[in-house]
């Protein structure tokens, strides 16, 4: 959904912290769309009892940011303090007891708890009500307390753990043209075309989007859209390395193992996090996502180190790279756009050594930059 602009905008937001043994940073960058919709929320250490707790979510908008704005500051404070999560009748609280921490069951059944509730409180803002607004978004998130992780996902945004250097699991996209998804669709009186919700919307799943959340005798989650979440649980264990949570323009570009063991490799070269995920999005855009991309890292104890082999191969990498470009160039017709030239003639070459996952499009900017350095000196 949304038109493209005429070249993307590359400027990216971001922002990094640790605490609670944890380090993480997000990048968020437009790109081709002529609006941000994505929105993020990342916060360590959460009120009262849960102050060991963390919490990361990325929100992708769709037919506008509002929505997925407002889902950023509310989904966090409707899942832990509603009282599914809590535990508890609402008397208790004014006692002064001691609240215990939620089980496990209480987080899972809390968290679509606060899903549900919010969406019922945004069919009820004025602009939702007026039809000012009628956009939506999905929504991934995960709450990380000392021994799990909590993953939830409402629409085609996506989470993925590594483990022990492989992946270990991954939340699952809700698409309209997936056999369970179309079942409901259909069941509501819609249908699915073009893999879309009555040909229009592209996910099955979100928050928001009541015009597709109207049929009369249906409840919540059997609408066209639903609000309601998928919950993952993961016991904490010390092979735990990083957690990744993303929108679809990441994904569309990237399957899960790609884009672990591309991570993976790049924090073997910096512990700077959001050298990372700037990387993540910069190999995204050359690998040709043309959508909003929204990335955040979230590294363990057990994450991968910078390492002074690592850091050789790729110096050593770099130093093969501006030979070929050299000879590229040397060779090259005049009327050749140089960057799009040598990136095509390097893709179609068998090179050893270059990052999993991302390939010659995670080098644009090292090839771009020998590219005017040799430039220059011709100069």
């Amino acid at each position: 959904m949304g038109a493209f602009l005429d070249k993307p905008k590359t400027e990216k937001h971001v922002q990094s912290g640790s605490g609670n043994g944890l380090s993480y940073a997000v990048s968020s960058m437009q790109g081709w769309r002529v609006e941000m919709e994505d929105a993020h929320s990342a916060i360590i250490g959460l009120p009262g009892r849960l102050k060991d707790w963390s919490y990361f979510a990325v929100f992708d908008g769709h037919a506008g940011s509002r929505i997925s704005s407002y889902c950023s500051g509310e989904l966090l404070q409707s899942i832990i303090t509603n009282n599914d999560f809590l535990g508890k009748q609402p008397e208790e609280e004014s006692t002064g007891g001691i609240l215990e921490l939620p089980t496990e069951e209480q987080v899972k059944v809390g968290i679509r708890t606060g899903f549900l509730a919010l969406d019922k409180k945004i069919r009820y803002l004025p602009e939702t009500i007026s039809g000012e607004d009628k956009s939506g978004t999905t929504a991934v998130c995960t709450l990380v307390s000392p021994t799990h992780i909590f993953l939830a996902n409402c629409g085609d945004s996506r989470a993925v753990l590594s483990r022990g250097g492989r992946l270990a699991i991954a939340t699952q996209d809700h698409k309209p043209a997936s056999p369970a998804e179309k079942e409901r669709i259909i069941n509501a009186g819609g249908s699915v075309m073009i893999q879309r919700v009555n040909g229009s919307l592209a996910v099955s799943r979100a928050l928001g989007d009541f015009e597709y959340k109207n049929v009369q005798g249906k409840g919540e989650c059997e609408q066209l859209v639903s609000p309601e979440p998928d919950v993952f649980v993961k016991e904490r264990t010390d092979d735990d390395e990083f957690l990744i949570l993303a929108c679809d323009g990441i994904w569309d570009v990237m399957s899960n193992e790609e884009l672990c063991d591309f991570v993976r490799s790049r924090l073997r070269l910096t512990n700077d996090l959001e050298a990372v995920c700037n990387s993540v999005i910069d190999t995204c855009l050359s690998k040709g996502s043309r959508d909003n991309m929204s990335i955040i890292l979230l590294t363990f104890p057990g994450a991968p180190t910078v390492s002074d082999e690592a850091k050789a191969n790729e110096e050593e990498l770099n130093k093969r790279l501006e030979n070929k470009v050299k000879e590229i160039m040397q060779n090259s017709p005049p009327e050749a756009t140089m960057l799009q030239y040598v990136m095509h003639l390097l893709a179609i070459e068998d090179i050893e050594g270059l990052p999993p996952g991302g390939g010659i499009n995670a080098k644009r900017d090292t090839i771009e930059e020998i590219i005017n350095n040799i430039a220059s000196c011709k100069d």
